[in-house]
């Protein structure tokens, strides 16, 4: 795994440069004690697939020193470009991007081990004194890290795996939910039966040490001063965006990276390739379907799963929703209002930074 430590800083001086904030509305400067234990700033800017989080997310970090964390269960993996949407070293314009490209698809990746790399990121952003923001869609991702989880610990067991994952393939998901309900019903209810691997963990975690996942799962207490943005367009353009989107990563070659990676060994029952748009041209290549009704499938499916993720934030506490316009312009510049009304001291960068076309943020 990528050691996230030793990211290099983005344009404007070497790694591990401190940048005053003198200039700051209120004469405030970064906290020292917001390089070592504290409630560090954490921006998370979240949202349904295909909303736009990538792109303003690049332009947000542009205009006030930011390092953008992943939060996308799908870009971990390598090899894995076109279908999950991955932004290219282009459209990352220099600002550093972290835990992307970090493991194999065929690699197994826990939530728990998430949480780990992302803390130890934070620890690392905000010792450059740079603000992190937490960019994606995947809700577990995003709270186990703003609320503290801390999760149980258990050796791999990949013949009880591969027997759960039989059970999903022949039986059903539905039965092998049903099987985690029978011992955790808590947990149950928190996972939709398609997460089969989430599932999958729980059972793993109840067979090895008799005790359901939900009673061993424990908040911390929470480590950063979080300011959780949801973003969100009117439904019918989403959605419009999430068709056009699609379309575009075929015309990417969303077929020939699939095959690709089929090419390469990795096989089709893999998790990372029985996600969104993965599975569909798999059952295509598999000549179970037209590339037309694969491409419909993904569309399909791309905009239920925004449904899910909308219906997912909308029960969360503490969290800001922010509907995005026409300008891209104008919405970086909600957010980095927003930013510097919450921590004063990225106020320096803000004022002095251009974005876009040239016009001033404020």
């Amino acid at each position: 795994m990528t050691d996230e430590s030793n990211f290099p800083s983005s344009a404007g001086g070497p790694q591990g440069e401190l940048r005053p904030a003198e200039n700051a509305p209120d004469g405030k400067s970064w906290p020292d004690s917001w390089s070592g234990p504290g409630l560090g700033p954490l921006l998370v800017l979240a949202g349904p697939t295909a909303v736009g989080k990538t792109d303003l997310s690049i332009g947000v970090a542009e205009a006030l020193d930011g390092e953008i964390i992943n939060a996308d269960s799908t870009l971990v993996y390598r090899y894995m470009d076109i279908g999950t949407a991955k932004p290219s070293l282009a459209e990352r314009r220099g600002v550093p991007h972290h835990l992307i490209d970090i493991i194999s698809p065929d690699e197994p990746f826990s939530v728990a081990e998430f949480v780990q790399l992302v803390r130890r990121t934070i620890a690392a952003v905000h010792g450059r004194r740079r603000l992190p923001i937490l960019v994606g869609g995947t809700g577990l991702y995003l709270k186990a890290v703003v609320e503290g989880y801390a999760f149980p610990t258990t050796r791999a067991d990949p013949a009880l795996r591969e027997k759960l994952r039989r059970i999903a393939e022949t039986e059903g998901k539905e039965a092998l939910h049903r099987r985690l309900a029978a011992v955790d019903p808590q947990k149950a209810a928190r996972l939709h039966p398609n997460d089969v691997k989430r599932v999958i963990r729980a059972l793993e975690i109840y067979e090895e040490l008799k005790r359901p996942m939900s009673q061993m799962e424990k908040k911390e207490a929470a480590p950063y001063d979080v300011l959780f943005l949801v973003l969100t367009r009117p439904r019918p353009i989403l959605y419009e965006r999430i068709n056009q989107r699609v379309l575009e990563q075929i015309r990417q070659g969303l077929v020939e990276e699939v095959a690709g990676l089929l090419a390469r060994g990795y096989s089709p029952k893999l998790f990372s390739l029985q996600t969104l748009g993965y599975k569909e041209i798999i059952a295509y290549l598999k000549g179970l379907c037209t590339l037309e009704e694969a491409i419909r499938l993904i569309q399909r499916n791309t905009r239920h799963l925004a449904k899910r993720q909308l219906t997912w934030f909308r029960g969360q506490a503490g969290i800001t929703w922010l509907e995005l316009g026409d300008n891209r312009e104008d919405d970086v510049a909600r957010i980095a209002r927003k930013v510097v009304e919450r921590w004063p001291f990225f106020g320096e960068a803000f004022f002095r930074k251009r974005v876009g076309n040239g016009a001033f943020l404020w």
